[in-house]
């Protein structure tokens, strides 16, 4: 089923949040000397400013 775009914008919204937050996070875990969770964090980071630019130029879904 085709996504609104109000829910397009939803998501947009949230994964841009996530991408801030998991930012933040992952800086406060590497300052904690916690490498991997750093690490983990930062691709949290990565996968959701890619969910941010796919819902602002498409569904969202990848493959």
């Amino acid at each position: 089923m085709p996504e609104s775009r109000s829910e397009q914008g939803s998501q947009a919204a949230v994964a841009h949040y996530v991408a801030s937050l998991s930012s933040d996070l992952a800086s406060l875990a590497r300052r904690s000397g916690l490498e991997t969770l750093g690490y983990l964090l930062e691709m949290v980071r990565l996968e959701a400013e890619t969910l941010t630019r796919h819902n602002g130029n498409g569904n969202g879904r990848r493959g």
